[in-house]
């Protein structure tokens, strides 16, 4: 393998000793003694953020409280931390994060439910104007709520759907095509609704253009930011974006199913009431008074309906401490772009690398099962090339298709303690996040990655 040089160049506070991440031994690495102990290259931040050592600590905090206090801990908390305000600690940093006001902003429930909840609020069919236009291969989730919403309204979702595929032997969409679409169908679409960073390819959708035209058109834009919040700057308050969710548990690294949130533009505060109502959307000054009429907060939290989890939302908090102390997304961004570079550049060297326009000239998908069998296994990158299309992440796609090259790969990079994100059947996401990742992890993963495809040659 060669030896590895780290590189401490950037003019930013490297803040990775501030995460847990596990060694090569707890992911059953197959490396030598000595590298058993050593943090394995963790490149899987935009499936699951690792754990901060400050949440960790939050964390057991609040269940001494828990265990101390009991019921008290809401309204007298040793470290000021009371229950029913600990959402409190964390919607500036959140609004800092997406560029939003703190009354545009709620850390509440989780993503899908947070979606539904919007679309209850913001899609508003008519015989006209029905539709919602959306990114093809969207997340699963997303097409299940975006489905059911169109459905719960009395339309076939194959009618009310539009989803935009990129062209032919391309495989992410061009924004011209996107607001094309728009410009078109516009007097047909409801909501435009994309995810700010496209889950599968990486690419980072031109989020201002996007909602520049979908206004014009007089339709409603809302944005699943799940991998976008933490990943890339945003101002969705500037932007006049109407509505907008996501998880934590990514780029956040709040921790597994950790606490949602959402974002409402101000400008609906008066003619917006939420439609499902729930106590802790209420006026905290009345709220414990328990009246029978609802009095909403103004804005994005008075979409709340249950208290937020206190041991997830303190875990959020450890982690966007952190965000905070490195400066928020400003130098955050300037040093995810350096890191993404870095591990692009050290991927096309590779003498497996295969461009992405040349794929379907090399890889054609009308060949025979013979014919595949006799393709030397290869990968390209589907995300964008430019960092203003893209986040952190980039994708590996492993030819042939269909093949298994993606999934043998997958393995052999785990048992040398490269964790990545499988994508069955044929991607893997590898994503140098800014807060922790380094130029070695980069230098590691594209490294290991030549080794094994030399293995799967040499064996072919």
């Amino acid at each position: 393998m060669g030896s590895f040089t780290d590189h401490n160049d950037l003019n930013i506070i490297l803040t990775g000793d501030e995460f847990l991440i596990p060694t090569n031994n707890d992911i059953g690495a197959h490396l030598p003694e000595t590298d058993g102990g050593h943090r394995c290259t963790y490149l899987c931040g935009n499936s699951l953020g690792p754990l901060a050592k400050r949440s960790k600590s939050l964390v057991l905090e609040e269940l001494h409280v828990w265990g101390s206090r009991a019921v008290e801990g809401h309204f007298k908390h040793p470290y000021g931390r009371e229950w029913m305000d600990i959402a409190a600690t964390v919607t500036p940093l959140l609004a800092e994060l997406v560029g939003a006001q703190e009354r545009e902003v709620a850390c509440m429930g989780t993503l899908t439910a947070n979606l539904h909840l919007m679309m209850s609020a913001f899609y508003k069919p008519t015989s006209a104007r029905f539709k919602i236009l959306c990114e093809g291969k969207a997340f699963p989730s997303d097409q299940y709520a975006f489905a059911s919403q169109a459905s719960l309204h009395g339309y076939d979702p194959s009618e009310a759907i539009i989803e935009m595929f990129p062209r032919d032997g391309e495989f992410t969409l061009r924004e011209s095509d996107i607001l094309d679409v728009i410009t078109q169908e516009g007097p047909s679409i409801a909501i435009v609704i994309f995810g700010g960073v496209q889950y599968y390819t990486g690419q980072w959708f031109p989020m201002k253009a996007i909602t520049d035209v979908a206004k014009a058109q007089g339709c409603i834009c809302g944005w699943d930011l799940a991998h976008a919040i933490g990943n890339v700057p945003m101002a969705l308050h500037d932007w006049g974006v109407d509505f907008a969710v996501w998880c934590s548990y990514k780029y956040l690294n709040s921790g597994p199913g950790g606490i949602g949130g959402l974002f409402v533009h101000e400008k609906w505060e008066t003619s917006k009431v939420p439609q499902y109502a729930g106590w802790w959307g209420h006026d905290p000054v009345t709220r414990f008074s328990m009246p029978p009429k609802f009095s909403p907060i103004p804005g994005a939290q008075g979409y709340q309906q249950s208290n937020p989890s206190v041991l997830a939302t303190v875990s959020l908090f450890g982690s966007l401490q952190i965000f905070k102390e490195a400066g928020m997304m400003g130098p955050l961004r300037e040093r995810s772009v350096i890191l993404t570079a870095y591990l692009e550049s050290l991927l096309v060297k590779s003498e497996f690398y295969v461009p992405p326009n040349a794929v379907s000239s090399r890889y054609p998908h009308e060949a025979t099962s013979s014919q595949i069998q006799e393709l030397p296994p290869a990968f390209t990158i589907i995300t964008p090339h430019s960092p203003e299309s893209r986040g952190a992440q980039l994708s590996l796609l492993f030819l042939p298709q269909d093949s298994g090259v993606m999934q043998n790969v997958f393995d052999q990079l785990l048992s040398k303690g490269v964790v990545g994100d499988e994508r069955k059947p044929d991607v893997i996401r590898l994503a140098p996040a800014p807060l922790y990742n380094t130029k070695l992890d980069c230098e590691r993963a594209a490294s290991w990655l030549e080794e094994v495809f030399k293995s799967l040659t040499k064996h072919a």
